[in-house]
């Protein structure tokens, strides 16, 4: 069964639904735990998300879920459909999307094992289609503060509860992929650039969850110490998947405690995540290509309709 239902009102002053959506990452392919789960099929004018969406409650909050990489792990960082995530996202009435993937450290204090809750991103990636705008409807959001504070500290606070090591704050370079860094690359983004960590799929998820007005937030759970440290020398992929599992069911545990968190209600974004395009579109109306437009109506129909 597909959803296509379009949550486009213009918020107001008063409360909304929560609506939780988890975006799993590698090692991460379902929730337990769903009452009322349901896998669902949504179309979008962006193509095919990755898999279906696993749609039900917890604790009475809604929530849906979407493995990033799809079941049985079919697409590479760079051939993730991002734009039909989101959109599909916001389609199923998503407000709050947490990001969770696996991660590389650049610091000796961010070991294996430990989660980080990110706050910033430099995005070097290159072969991926970063906006849902363009010509004939251009906008600019800032991504200035590309996480939402107030959904990250839920993020860290479910951490916590859930007994895991978790460090608040973090640069995540984002890298093209699907190789891992060379030890020249590592030292760079660790030694000049001052990174945290390095991952491959939060770019442009974070950028495309700001332009569909979704907060977001990135839970980074690290594998590996890249290429970079002196004992481990390059990445291997076996230690990588052993050290995954034991972050999965961390991640469950932390998702589990979200509902709680952030509540069955919430008020609009003390942070403006839910309005980054109230004055981000600079094409006049009148110039708008209207196939474009159409495309938007999830994402934009807020300001457009």
């Amino acid at each position: 069964m597909a959803l296509l239902s379009v949550v486009t009102g213009k918020q107001g002053a008063g409360m909304t639904e929560t609506v939780i959506g988890i975006i799993g990452g590698s090692g991460i392919y379902e929730i337990d735990g769903l009452d009322g789960a349901e896998w669902t099929t949504v179309a979008t004018p962006w193509g095919d998300p990755s898999d279906q969406m696993l749609t039900g409650q917890l604790d009475g909050v809604r929530m849906v879920f979407l493995p990033r990489h799809g079941r049985g792990h079919v697409h590479s960082p760079t051939t993730v459909p991002y734009r039909a995530n989101i959109d599909g996202l916001k389609r199923l009435g998503v407000t709050d999307v947490i990001s969770v993937s696996a991660c590389g450290s650049f610091r000796e204090d961010m070991a294996p094992g430990d989660f980080v809750v990110v706050d910033q991103f430099i995005d070097r990636t290159f072969a991926r289609e970063k906006s849902f705008f363009g010509t004939g409807c251009v906008a600019h959001v800032s991504v200035a503060h590309p996480v939402c504070p107030r959904l990250s500290d839920a993020c860290f606070k479910a951490a916590r509860a859930s007994g895991i090591q978790v460090h608040r704050g973090g640069t995540y370079l984002a890298m093209e992929g699907p190789q891992f860094s060379s030890l020249a690359e590592s030292k760079l983004y660790r030694e000049v650039w001052g990174c945290d960590v390095i991952g491959m799929t939060n770019m442009p998820e974070a950028k495309l969850a700001r332009e569909a007005e979704i907060c977001y937030a990135s839970v980074a759970m690290i594998t590996d110490y890249d290429s970079w440290h002196p004992d481990h020398g390059e990445v291997d992929v076996t230690d990588i998947i052993k050290t995954l599992m034991g972050n999965a069911d961390q991640a469950r545990n932390l998702v589990a405690k979200l509902p709680d968190l952030l509540g069955k209600h919430r008020a609009p974004c003390p942070h403006g995540c839910d309005r980054a395009l109230e004055y981000a579109i600079i094409t006049q109306p009148d110039n708008r290509d209207p196939a474009l437009v159409a495309k938007l109506d999830a994402v934009a129909g807020r300001v457009l309709g």
